[in-house]
């Protein structure tokens, strides 16, 4: 018997799996055989039996993984709008910082004056991506 890890699919075919699981267990059969019909392991099915006994089918729906969305960042949302826009509608030199043009290094000394946070440059730089800010670098053009 090959068991399929059913972790690699598709959080739908999880769901229905679970559901399946419960419904041929509902109709008195096995843990084993459930599990054999399936092709996933004994302690799943049971853990599907679990968790449907304890919160219904609502318990066996596919859940997001991962940390939630914001979680572990240092700046708040209204601190992010702020900063996005002032980057979009002025210049670093119109705010008195030392730059001709936006740059990380220039996004830290903002956030540092703006905020009263010290923030590495890589970190600077995930926050400008997740902003949607991408590098640009002068197009190489002869003048004459």
């Amino acid at each position: 018997m090959d068991i399929i890890d059913a972790r690699k699919l598709p959080a739908s075919a999880q769901e229905e799996k679970r559901r399946t699981a419960v419904k041929l267990w509902k109709k008195s059969e096995s843990i084993a055989e459930i599990a054999r019909t399936l092709d996933v392991s004994s302690r799943a099915v049971q853990n599907w039996i679990n968790a449907y006994k304890a919160g219904g089918f609502k318990a066996l729906s596919a859940k997001k993984h991962g940390h939630p969305e914001g979680m572990n960042r240092r700046l708040t949302a209204e601190q992010e709008k702020n900063l996005q826009k002032q980057i979009t509608d002025e210049q670093p030199d119109q705010l008195k910082l030392s730059y001709v043009l936006w740059t990380r290094k220039a996004v830290m000394e903002l956030i540092e004056r703006e905020c009263g946070i010290k923030m590495p440059i890589r970190t600077v730089g995930d926050y400008l991506k997740r902003w949607g800010f991408t590098p640009q670098k002068p197009a190489r053009r002869a003048y004459e």
